[in-house]
């Protein structure tokens, strides 16, 4: 076992790797649309100078880059049904077009997961996805990202949630492009 601190790099658990991998995809969604560009750049870029590199003085637990790579395109590339997803989800007097672009990546991140990532449960989607919200906020917006996120979820995978039914239809709608994460 090495003793050089300086080369020795953070490892991580592989549930590790997946939180840091969800939280790198909202980071790269948020700066995709900020910057006005492609999904596959920021991804590209993010893996060469981030992941496994020293940010601001620390070194962090390295993304599950297939992963991060998977969240981020997938959501890039499903944006307007996970836009009408939102839509459905929130209540009034919000509207998506008002919720603040953070919280928007963060939702759309956790809405692919939900949609294309069967593999993993929804409640852990969830619960996720609301630690991000609460490491980037202090009010009610954690609230905001766990009741959109359940909505949809119910809406999605009825059958995690007690409803009539044994699981997705294979070859159905939310088949296939799912993600082992």
């Amino acid at each position: 076992m090495s003793t050089g601190t300086a080369s020795k790099k953070p490892r991580g658990s592989a549930k590790a790797r997946r939180t840091a991998a969800r939280l790198a995809a909202v980071q790269c969604l948020y700066e995709t649309a900020v910057a006005d560009r492609p999904a596959a750049d920021v991804v590209s870029e993010f893996i060469q100078y981030r992941i496994g590199h020293e940010v601001d003085g620390a070194t962090f637990v390295p993304a599950d880059v297939t992963l991060l790579t998977a969240i981020v395109r997938g959501a890039d590339a499903e944006k307007a049904d996970i836009a009408a997803l939102i839509d459905a989800a929130i209540r009034p007097p919000l509207e998506r077009d008002r919720i603040e672009l953070l919280l928007k990546s963060i939702l759309a991140a956790g809405i692919w997961e939900l949609r294309r990532n069967l593999e993993t449960p929804a409640p852990i989607i969830i619960s996720e996805y609301v630690s991000i919200a609460v490491a980037f906020y202090g009010g009610p917006e954690p609230g905001l990202i766990n009741g959109v996120l359940d909505r949809v979820a119910r809406r999605l995978r009825p059958y995690e949630f007690g409803a009539t039914g044994a699981g997705p239809i294979p070859g159905g709608e939310l088949a296939g492009g799912g993600n082992g994460g």
